[in-house]
Formats: C-alpha cells, structure tokens, sequence
C-alpha cells in the first residue's frame, strides 16, 4: 500500500520515510511479540508470556498510528488497523489468562 500511495498520492518525501521506518519497525515488533508469544505457549513459561504482552503495548501505539496518525489513510488500511487493534484485545485478555495459568502450575 506505501507504493500505490507513494505512486498515486502526493505523499511528502519526508512522510513517506518515516511511515515506511515505523513500518520496518512494526514489522521487527511483531516478529518478536509472535515468538515470545510461541515460546511462552510451547513451553508454558510465564516471563517469555509476559514479554509478549509488554511487546504488545508499543505494536498496539503502532497500530494506532496507522490507524489515525499518518499522513494518508486508505479505508482499507483503516479496516485492517481496527480489526487489528480487536485482535491485540482478545490477545491481551488470553495473555494475562495464560500468565496468571502458567504461574499457578506446579512444577515437577
């Protein structure tokens, strides 16, 4: 979608850059948010469970950004950042579900 706009909208050059760094920067969070995530899951540890909501917090500012804050929002963009934003609220509820589990279970 940073083509088509950078292609068809009159998108400042400065705008762009920085759209496209806190894009990079989204995408880097994510992947580190989703591993903890899986590896808190696998091996029901509740610290990697408790980086994955903590990662969460600035995936979910980033989300708002790109749902309210950039320069040109596309309705598509608009629905899939709102839609996300939901999903880190599910998520969000079931992390602190698995953590408040995984630190009552008895370890053998």
């Amino acid at each position: 979608m940073f083509i088509y706009k950078g292609i068809m909208l009159p998108y400042p050059s400065q705008n762009l850059v920085l759209d496209v760094v806190l894009l990079v920067l989204f995408v880097a969070l994510e992947t580190l948010r989703i591993f903890y995530g899986w590896k808190g899951n696998l091996c029901e540890r509740s610290l990697a469970s408790c980086a994955s909501v903590f990662v969460l917090l600035p995936c979910a500012a980033l989300a708002v950004y790109f749902l309210l804050l950039q320069t040109f929002v596309l309705r598509l963009e608009f629905i899939l950042s709102a839609v996300l934003l939901c999903f880190y609220g599910f998520e969000l509820l079931l992390g602190l579900l698995s953590i408040s589990s995984f630190s009552r279970a008895k370890v053998y």
